[in-house]
C-alpha cells in the first residue's frame, strides 16, 4: 500500500516554520516531495521548516555580498577566485542545510545548468541570526558544517549588530573575532579586502 502519511504535512508545508512532524523519520525523498522554495533543511530524519526572514536579516545578506562579493568575486582588480551564494541547497549524504550564505574557492563549485542543489560543501558560510533559528544555527547547523570540513563560518546578530568569526581547527571551532558596531571587518578569509562592520545595517 502507498505511504500517504507525509500528504497533511506537505499540504501545510509552505506555512509551517520550526520542526516537522510527520509521523516517521524524514528522507530525502520527502524533502524532494516539498513545493519549491520551501526552504526546508534535513537533519537526521527531521525536516526543519525555515522562517520567512525579517528585512533586517535580508539587508544584511545583500549588503554583505556587495562587500565581499565585490572584491572576491566580480571586481578583476580584486583579490577574487571565490562565487558566492545567497540561500543555496547542499545536500551531503542524507543531510540538507540551507545557509543564509555560502562561498567557495571559484575552482571547486561545479554544477550543471538545471542544478537545484550542490553536494560540494562550502569553503565558508554565514548565518544571520535570528530569535527563531539562532539555537539550532549556533548548535545543529555549526556542528554539521565543521563534520562537513567548511573551513570558516561568520554568525551574524542583526539585532546586536555583532559578527563573529570563526576557522575549523580539526573539526572544531576557533573563534577568530567577534566585531562590534564601529570595527573593521578584517578576518579570515576575506582579510584582503576589509569593510566597515556597519556597512552591514545602515
Amino acid at each position: 500500500m502507498a505511504d500517504t502519511a507525509p500528504r497533511k504535512w506537505l499540504d501545510e508545508v509552505t506555512g509551517l516554520s520550526g520542526p516537522i512532524d510527520i509521523g516517521r523519520p524524514a528522507t530525502l525523498a520527502d524533502l524532494e516531495s516539498c513545493p519549491e522554495g520551501s526552504n526546508i533543511e534535513l537533519v537526521s530524519g527531521s525536516l526543519y521548516a525555515q522562517p520567512s526572514p525579517r528585512i533586517a536579516h535580508r539587508f544584511v545578506q545583500t549588503r554583505l555580498v556587495s562587500e565581499i562579493g565585490g572584491p572576491f568575486d566580480r571586481d578583476p582588480s580584486g583579490p577574487g577566485g571565490w562565487v558566492f551564494l545567497m540561500e543555496p541547497e547542499i545536500r551531503i549524504g542524507d543531510t540538507a542545510l540551507i545557509p543564509d550564505m555560502a562561498g567557495w574557492r571559484r575552482e571547486r563549485l561545479v554544477y550543471g545548468p538545471d542544478a537545484t542543489w550542490t553536494d560540494v560543501a562550502p569553503d565558508w558560510v554565514c548565518e544571520v541570526l535570528s530569535p527563531s533559528t539562532a539555537a539550532r544555527d549556533r548548535s545543529l547547523k555549526s556542528g554539521i558544517y565543521s563534520a562537513w570540513g567548511v573551513r570558516y563560518m561568520w554568525l551574524i546578530d542583526p539585532s546586536l549588530r555583532t559578527l563573529e568569526a570563526y576557522r575549523n581547527h580539526d573539526g572544531h571551532w576557533l573563534q577568530l573575532a567577534v566585531l562590534n558596531e564601529g570595527d573593521e571587518v578584517k578576518v579570515e578569509p576575506f582579510d584582503a579586502a576589509p569593510f566597515k562592520l556597519d556597512a552591514l545595517w545602515t
